[in-house]
């Protein structure tokens, strides 16, 4: 019986002693350690206890009571961890979706509603049907409140689904595809543990090469058959002691022509070289002396094609809107710094006119609005640290990031040093009202869009992608072309701004993702899989990060997981013939066959 000196029970338990013997007409007797204890005396404590017992108010349990044991164990509320769990449940197995998120979906409810897809085709099972019910939504007027959907066309880039019957849409606000992922969790009675953080420290117990539990800094433990990591960070993996690396690799560790140091590539809209004029990177244009001006790195770029410690820039997608009743203005942010946007000013005054290019439109008069041109939302240099660093200097890290962009907005709405014309539609703008309603309207997730990457069986790499070689066992899909965003800003030997690592090379068509880039290496782990921080190089993630690749790859993950129960073997040891049958059965698409592929 574990009964707490501090609990409810225990106070309620003193009071009955104390009121009780009123209650059930009982003389109150003089405690007399002399005298032994009456008849009544054991009646009264065996009626109290029968009770207390039989109203619940005594626990029960032994107090070193173990967590119930899942079949599987998803940590990571992103759109990975809820399709995930929905399959696990799917095939019958028990799960918990337990992670540091309060909502759920990750980035596709987070502002990223201009769904980068490539080709459709090759979407399908639940990645599919989450963009079917993204669909289903907007068929209801109650969800058109600012807007029709005849006025707003056909921008949803809707489209036939493979099977030739259910309707997709790929464009959608964020309170609506975090409405698609609570309904998952209800549909298929998913337990979700929100605000449930990793002890990174000492939380994975592991047992002969496998995970047994995970506990959480508030003391929760999770156990479990199979683990799932589904987080953007790879918190999870990271603490089981898998391998996994951050930054660039050089270009000859996987023999890429894309990897590491990108100097002198030029691929997007967000370099220097879109400009009129050269931009000097001087507090005093072009004298050295004079100091360098804010957010531009004073170190050597790197030798071309070398491996470094840098990430891709993060940034918040933003749901904007210009229709005025559900407009809340750009506010001045705490410790908002004009000079901050100096080399912005100058962006201006060497022609960039290009503001507005990626306010990309939803429903309802909104945006998807993303970073573009040689500074803009995208906070480049500012989060090398961020995948090893502690859950404070994360959140460090998310305020500078929120500061940073609020600023950006804030400076381009009163800046004088802002074009009228920019400086005048930009004051139009505002949040959107009805999003993100507990957080001031502002995104709840910061776009991560790379931090760890698994070093697994098998490591996709650009080769992979471009066709140059095969790819063994395809649990799945990618079309998006190699985008990685900028990863430095510096000076160039001509003493000019310069912007770095942002590379778009297109795949040519769909390729193939291997099961062995979700499974780590056998002597790492042996019951886990980890379908969003894949086992990848830098530039290959570029392309696997897209959402619907996650959910993708969180599907057969989660199928995965189940045969290994089934049959109890190790992640590695699962059949890819079986695996490759129950995947295609759910509508999964394994292979890319042209006349197959959506539009």
């Amino acid at each position: 019986m574990a009964l707490k000196p501090h609990s409810i029970q225990f106070f309620v338990l003193r009071c009955c002693f104390i009121f009780a013997p009123r209650v059930l007409n009982l003389q109150p007797q003089i405690p007399n350690p002399t005298t032994p204890m009456t008849a009544s005396k054991p009646l009264f404590f065996a009626s109290i206890l029968c009770l207390l017992l039989v109203s619940g108010l005594i626990d029960r349990r032994p107090a070193t009571a173990e967590p119930p044991t899942y079949d599987v164990v998803v940590y990571g509320g992103t759109s990975a961890g809820v399709i995930a769990a929905v399959q696990a449940k799917k095939m019958d197995k028990s799960v918990v979706l337990v992670g540091p998120d309060r909502h759920l979906g990750g980035l596709t409810s987070g502002g990223l509603g201009w769904t980068d897809t490539g080709n459709k085709g090759v979407i399908g099972g639940l990645a599919r049907d989450f963009y079917h019910r993204i669909w289903q939504k907007y068929q209801r007027p109650e969800n058109w409140p600012h807007q029709t959907l005849d006025e707003y066309g056909n921008r949803g880039q809707g489209n036939r689904a493979i099977d030739g019957k259910n309707r997709t849409m790929w464009i959608f606000e964020p309170h609506l595809a975090e409405q698609v992922f609570e309904d998952y969790v209800e549909e298929f009675q998913i337990p979700v543990h929100r605000e449930q953080w990793l002890d990174r420290e000492s939380g994975v117990v592991k047992t002969d090469g496998k995970i047994s539990s995970i506990r959480m800094l508030s003391g929760e433990t999770y156990a479990g058959k199979m683990f799932i990591d589904a987080t953007y960070e790879g918190d999870l993996m990271a603490a089981a002691g898998v391998q996994y690396a951050t930054g660039r690799e050089a270009g000859d560790v996987y023999d890429e022509k894309y990897g590491g140091v990108q100097t002198g590539v030029l691929h997007h809209h967000h370099h220097f070289d879109i400009l009129d004029r050269p931009v000097s990177p001087y507090r005093v244009p072009g004298d050295p002396t004079s100091g360098v001006l804010p957010r531009i790195s004073t170190e050597p770029p790197g030798e071309k094609l070398a491996g470094d410690h840098r990430i891709q820039a993060y940034c918040f997608r933003m749901c904007l809107t210009n229709h005025d009743p559900n407009r809340v203005p750009f506010a001045k942010p705490d410790g908002y710094d004009a000079s901050q946007y100096e080399l912005l000013a100058r962006i201006y005054q060497a022609g960039f006119d290009e503001t507005f290019d990626k306010f990309d439109p939803i429903p309802n008069h909104k945006t998807d609005t993303n970073n573009h041109g040689p500074f803009s939302t995208d906070n480049i240099g500012y989060n090398y640290d961020y995948p090893d660093a502690s859950y404070e200097r994360r959140e460090e890290i998310l305020r500078e990031h929120e500061t940073y962009q609020k600023g950006w907005l804030y400076f381009l709405c009163t800046d004088p040093r802002v074009p009228d014309d920019v400086r005048t539609e930009m004051q139009t703008w505002g949040l959107a009202k009805d999003e993100f309603i507990d957080n001031g309207h502002w995104p709840h997730q910061l776009y991560i869009r790379e931090a760890r990457r698994m070093v697994g069986m098998y490591v996709m790499t650009e080769n992979e992608l471009l066709k140059r070689r095969p790819t063994p066992n395809s649990v799945g899909m990618g079309s998006y072309a190699m985008d990685s965003h900028n990863v430095q800003r510096y000076i160039t030997p001509e003493g000019y701004v310069q912007n770095e690592g942002d590379i778009g090379v297109s795949t040519k068509g769909p390729y193939e993702i291997s099961y062995g880039s979700l499974v780590p290496k056998r002597e790492d782990c042996t019951n886990l899989l980890v379908p969003v921080c894949v086992s990848s190089s830098h530039i290959a993630f570029g392309s696997i990060r897209m959402e619907p690749v996650f959910m993708i790859l969180g599907q057969s993950a989660a199928t995965s997981a189940v045969q290994a129960i089934d049959e109890e073997i190790a992640v590695q040891d699962v059949r890819y013939s079986k695996l490759r049958e129950r995947l295609e059965a759910d509508g999964q698409v394994l292979t890319y066959e042209p006349k197959s592929a959506g539009k």
